[in-house]
């Protein structure tokens, strides 16, 4: 079986997609952790191949492979692609070959999902989307599926992609507009949920402007040189991750602000394992839930994925 782009998202529904996230992480499941290799490519920038192993022992055995070519740019072709290639466990035969780019966006913007349904006021009503790539376009109507989200705003510093986005909502019924420069802080300031996938190297969102019972959704920083937000917004936070392990490695989300010494290891307060099996209830187990700022960084794990490629070879089979 082979999955396109478009039959991954047909196949992968955001409330079934999120379930089989919060049940992946109850499960005895086997993830080593991801595979890097240098490429060299003649002529070009040396290239990066990510493995992202996971398996479930005697039912699903799945590997992503993601190929970085930063010399693609040159050549007007995309500089990432990605398959995943799920197997049976028990045999070892091949199921499916899924096209990766989607399947890796569409579980990302679920795992932020099933944080917010953790983590989030449950009367959440205002969001500010920061960023207007393939990513926000799925992390929108994937938080929209877990909260009465009403009113979304939309900054990226290309101004011209935010109205691009803020249009193709109004056109689906969403009450979406783009925000300047200029609006972003007080924008900021008003939001109940803020959700930022950039490739941003500078804080763009400051712990000043988080509000009493505001979420702060983490998604675009995947190296130790990426950040989206402040120290002082990982001070005044509830911090909580996908995995605890993996993120004090690989996010200067986390690693920046411990090497400023603005916070230390002991405020993550919680990963997907403790919160999906009952651990840890979330915004419910703070002092004081109503007023209690909450920051969720993610930073992707192949567990996420195995869940993800189960579920669109069980819904396609």
């Amino acid at each position: 079986m082979q999955l396109n782009q478009n039959q991954v998202q047909d196949a992968l529904p955001w409330q079934p997609l999120i379930d089989a996230l919060r049940t992946m992480f109850t499960r005895d499941v086997v993830s080593p952790i991801r595979h890097h290799h240098t490429l060299s490519v003649p002529e070009s920038p040396d290239a990066t191949l990510l493995l992202m192993p996971a398996w479930l022992p005697g039912e699903y055995l799945g590997v992503k492979q993601v190929n970085v070519f930063p010399g693609n740019s040159a050549k007007n072709l995309p500089g990432l692609s990605s398959n995943y290639l799920l197997s049976c466990g028990q045999t070892g035969q091949l199921l499916a070959q899924i096209d990766g780019n989607e399947l890796t966006a569409r579980r990302t913007a679920a795992a932020s999902a099933l944080a917010s349904s953790y983590l989030s006021r449950e009367d959440s009503r205002t969001m500010l989307m920061v960023g207007a790539g393939r990513v926000a376009r799925r992390l929108i109507p994937a938080h929209m599926s877990v909260r009465p989200l009403d009113t979304i705003h939309i900054w990226d510093i290309n101004q011209a992609a935010a109205k691009q986005l803020a249009t193709e909502l109004r056109d689906r019924g969403i009450n979406a507009s783009a925000c300047t420069d200029a609006e972003l802080e007080s924008v900021a300031r008003e939001a109940d949920l803020i959700s930022c996938a950039t490739l941003s190297t500078t804080p763009i969102i400051k712990g000043a402007w988080l509000k009493p019972g505001a979420h702060l959704d983490l998604v675009g920083s995947f190296t130790p040189t990426m950040r989206e937000a402040d120290n002082e917004a990982m001070q005044r936070a509830a911090l909580f991750v996908d995995v605890k392990a993996a993120a004090l490695v690989e996010t200067g989300e986390l690693i920046l602000p411990i090497q400023d010494g603005a916070i230390d290891e002991s405020h993550i307060l919680a990963g997907f394992a403790e919160l999906c099996s009952g651990a840890h209830t979330g915004r419910a187990a703070l002092a004081a839930p109503d007023t209690a700022i909450t920051a969720f960084k993610s930073v992707g794990d192949s567990r996420e994925d195995l869940a993800a490629a189960v579920l669109a070879y069980q819904q396609m089979a």
